[in-house]
């Protein structure tokens, strides 16, 4: 009666509870949910640090330029040691003996493979030979300069010029900065402002032509009697530009050769354009740009395709902004027709003899740092009816002061300017052939 009895338990074991679950059919074409998350979850720290991209970047490239920096301390002091000097020394030698002694710069005019080319020795001279593996293949392009090696009667390129710039044309540049000024020339105001508009303000200035809607100006000619200061001028504005100077006269651009001529022309122009802003002065044009006609010889026609040449750099397709040119010429009207016209020539600048006023200018630019006498009158010495340029001012000044030093004296006086300008009017006057025959 009191007897306890077991009663089973409602809870299955272990075991049933699997085989269930391995015999309950399991029910397909529904995907687990997952509780949403709060949109809170997704957004970032407030406190990150900096919150803007511009100074991400900038920790960034701060970072690669300290990176660089410790590599490029790391390589100087490798350099430095003992055994990469003497390392970097022993591949020197070795390159130095694979070429050899070099004999001739020649011109390569057409690449055929990786080894082989067609190079120009000289004018009429063009041959076809290979390059050594030290050559810098990507240097290797038509017309640059390379060196050969004449081995065995064999020519070899070497090397590559890497500086191929003419060597005529490096002379024709002018390394100084001109130290004449606009305040050197004398009783020439309107030639100045016409200079000022046309080659200046388009490298100091461009925006206004861009503002303006008009295409700025290339090239001008200066043009008057000898003696004006037309080769100042041209100085003076390369002084008040701080551009490239590039001076030369029309005789350098005749050469003997056949082509060499309007080789020089490519090559000047093609330096200006390296190193624009860059001003090219082209003094007695009209050595070059005379009118053309029938020639006979071999050296006129030269002159004429030279000529040609000039024409195609100053209206062809490679035409640069940074590029101006300024010619000279005492004889305007020699020139041809096709040098002058409008669209290659955009200004002619008449630069004139100096009337009174010009010439009590020209006068105290030239004597403003001489000892004169208080007796020298300036109008007795310039009102004279011969015509009297800028050039004759500068040679009476100049005489007049190798007078008084004659006479061991250190002020000018009158009588020294008198003798001076006698003395200058008849050698310009009165001089002729026959005085040195």
């Amino acid at each position: 009666m009191g007897a306890n009895l077991n009663v089973p338990s409602q809870v299955p074991s272990n075991r049933q509870s699997s085989n269930a679950a391995r015999l309950k059919p399991r029910r397909t074409g529904q995907i687990k949910r997952l509780p949403m998350a709060s949109s809170t979850a997704f957004k970032i720290p407030s406190d990150v640090s900096p919150a803007f991209p511009c100074l991400l970047r900038l920790y960034k490239q701060q970072r690669i330029n300290t990176l660089l920096q410790v590599e490029h301390d790391f390589v100087e002091r490798i350099s430095a040691t003992t055994f990469f000097r003497q390392n970097s020394r022993q591949k020197s030698d070795e390159i130095a003996h694979l070429r050899g002694q070099t004999q001739t710069i020649a011109v390569v005019q057409e690449i055929v493979d990786d080894e082989h080319l067609v190079v120009r020795k000289s004018i009429n001279t063009s041959i076809y030979t290979k390059a050594l593996s030290i050559v810098d293949r990507d240097l290797l392009v038509p017309n640059a300069q390379v060196y050969l090696l004449e081995d065995a009667h064999k020519d070899i390129v070497v090397g590559v010029l890497v500086n191929d710039e003419d060597p005529a044309v490096s002379m024709m540049r002018v390394r100084e900065k001109p130290k004449d000024t606009y305040a050197d020339v004398g009783g020439q105001d309107e030639a100045i402002q016409e200079l000022r508009e046309t080659i200046q303000l388009p490298l100091t200035n461009p925006e206004a032509f861009t503002d303006l809607g008009i295409e700025p100006p290339r090239s001008c000619i200066l043009h008057g009697p000898s003696g004006t200061g037309k080769s100042l001028l041209a100085r003076a504005c390369a002084n008040e530009t701080s551009a490239t100077f590039l001076k030369m006269a029309g005789s350098e651009l005749i050469q003997k050769y056949a082509g060499e001529g309007p080789r020089l022309v490519r090559e000047l122009f093609r330096c200006a354009r390296a190193c624009q802003p860059c001003i090219v002065f082209i003094d007695e044009v009209d050595a070059v740009g005379q009118k053309r006609y029938d020639a006979d010889s071999g050296g006129e026609r030269e002159i004429q395709r030279t000529m040609l040449e000039l024409l195609n750099q100053l209206d062809g397709f490679e035409r640069s902004e940074g590029v101006k040119v300024i010619m000279a010429t005492n004889l305007i009207e020699a020139l041809d027709s096709a040098l002058i016209r409008a669209g290659r020539i955009d200004r002619k600048i008449y630069v004139g003899l100096p009337d009174l006023v010009a010439r009590r200018q020209i006068f105290a630019i030239h004597t403003r740092k001489m000892m004169l006498d208080s007796d020298v009158n300036v109008d007795d010495v310039l009102n004279c009816k011969e015509d009297l340029s800028g050039a004759d001012i500068k040679a009476i000044t100049l005489e007049a002061g190798l007078l008084a030093l004659r006479n061991r004296r250190m002020r000018v006086c009158m009588d020294d300017f008198h003798r001076a300008r006698d003395r200058i009017l008849y050698k310009k006057v009165e001089a002729s052939t026959d005085l040195y025959t």
